[in-house]
């Protein structure tokens, strides 16, 4: 099993509940794959850089990942089927990058603790 990173913006125009909805499909999508999540983030709506599909903003969301090989087809045959993403992006992780993910969580979870923490 390799490990991967998947990013993927989905239309503005859904409700916060749908996209919701539309990230459990995905995360269905793996765990049938007998692939696992390992980390994923909601990066929430956001500007986009350049309009797409006359879109100013999107939801991002990011899954890491661990599956076969041959899954990713799969994976993004369903993004490109399904109208409520417009665009997506899956790279596979070398033992440099799962590092720097690694440290990245290590990081950010400190900094949640400490605000967490502060807000008690």
């Amino acid at each position: 099993m390799n490990r991967y990173e998947t990013v993927f913006i989905l239309t503005p125009v859904l409700s916060e509940a749908q996209a919701k909805e539309a990230v459990k499909k995905y995360k269905k999508v793996i765990s049938d794959a007998k692939g696992k999540i390992v980390h994923q983030e909601h990066w929430g709506l956001k500007k986009l850089a350049y309009p797409i599909q006359k879109k100013n903003s999107g939801f991002y969301q990011l899954f890491e990942f661990e599956a076969e090989p041959d899954f990713i087809q799969t994976l993004e045959t369903q993004f490109r089927r399904d109208e409520m993403v417009i665009r997506y992006m899956t790279t596979k992780m070398d033992k440099d990058h799962i590092a720097f993910a690694e440290s990245r969580e290590t990081r950010s979870g400190k900094k949640k603790v400490k605000q967490q923490a502060a807000e008690a």
